[in-house]
């Protein structure tokens, strides 16, 4: 059936319980994985809500502790994956789309399946939050499981 599966993480608790629920997933297919992070670049921190002007971040600081958030996040989701005897690997790739970057990896790896959480969002949350989700789902020309996330006493990691 699916021989390889990418699952997107942003390090999120959300984000952590689909990434887990992707890697038994791939166990039971016996498929293999690619736990992806996507960061946003630099300029996109500082047009949406003037954090580096607040913080007098650097671009080079932003980059280095972007990376570091990005490694945590993936061993979060491949140490998991190793232990289940599944062949994974991480990657970490800059775009200032998200759901663009998510579509482009899926294809440059020769993934058949996106594993990607949903937060159930609707309504005018929805649309102004958006959905990196919804917009995997109208960019990718593979299959996608969405794997929906109860948010119900859940806190946000960063």
């Amino acid at each position: 059936m699916f021989k390889k599966i990418l699952i997107p993480t942003d390090g999120s608790t959300l984000s952590a319980q689909a990434a887990n629920m992707g890697v038994s997933f791939a166990q039971a297919l016996g498929a293999e994985i690619v736990v992806l992070h996507v960061i946003q670049p630099f300029a996109a921190t500082i047009g949406f809500d003037g954090m580096a002007a607040a913080y007098a971040i650097t671009d080079e600081d932003y980059d280095s502790q972007a990376a570091e958030r990005a490694a945590k996040y993936l061993k979060a989701v491949l140490d998991p994956a190793a232990a289940a005897g599944i062949k994974a690997q991480g990657k970490t790739i800059s775009d200032f789309n998200v759901a663009e970057g998510i579509v482009h990896v899926a294809k440059k790896e020769g993934c058949d399946l996106i594993f990607i959480g949903s937060h159930g969002r609707s309504g005018l949350s929805r649309l102004l939050l958006g959905s990196v989700t919804i917009k995997v789902l109208g960019l990718a020309k593979i299959a996608i499981l969405v794997h929906h996330i109860e948010e119900q006493g859940i806190e946000e990691q960063s």
